[in-house]
């Protein structure tokens, strides 16, 4: 479990840098913001949904029965 929070938290980084670089060459007319910066939050939008169904399916047919909530 503890390596699951290490992948996640460095993959939480990588977005965020990835969304600064984005920003950055947006302010500074590089590229077109708009086109990317929709397609961006569309796609983080699919990618919260798939994420809410894996975790309903986890914890609800996948969980030990053994397991202790917090």
């Amino acid at each position: 479990m503890e390596t699951m929070k290490k992948i996640i938290s460095y993959l939480l980084i990588i977005i965020v840098l990835i969304f600064m670089i984005v920003a950055i060459l947006g302010i500074w007319d590089i590229i077109d913001i708009k086109n990317v910066m929709m397609n961006t939050v569309f796609s983080l939008i699919v990618i919260f949904a798939a994420s809410a169904v894996i975790l309903f399916i986890y914890t609800v047919f996948m969980r030990d029965s053994d397991h202790k909530p917090l």
